[in-house]
């Protein structure tokens, strides 16, 4: 499984750290994935995702019902 959040769609980022002589070494930064479980309380059921944190307020501002529909959407 990779890692990537399944609300924001964030995943691994590539780049470079680059040192006073320039010399390049490949960096990578992993999002900030928690497995979280939700209720979903017209379903009456909980729900498992792996989300990032940005996920996690995602899901509290526009709620977890919204935020499911919108995923069946895509």
């Amino acid at each position: 499984m990779s890692r990537r959040c399944e609300v924001t769609g964030k995943g691994l980022l590539k780049g470079n750290m680059v040192s006073h002589a320039m010399n390049h070494t490949r960096k990578f930064s992993q999002p900030n994935l928690k497995n979280k479980r939700f209720w979903v309380p017209g379903e009456n059921r909980w729900v498992r995702l792996r989300v990032s944190a940005a996920g996690i307020r995602l899901i509290a501002k526009n709620g977890i019902k919204a935020t499911l529909t919108q995923l069946k959407d895509v």
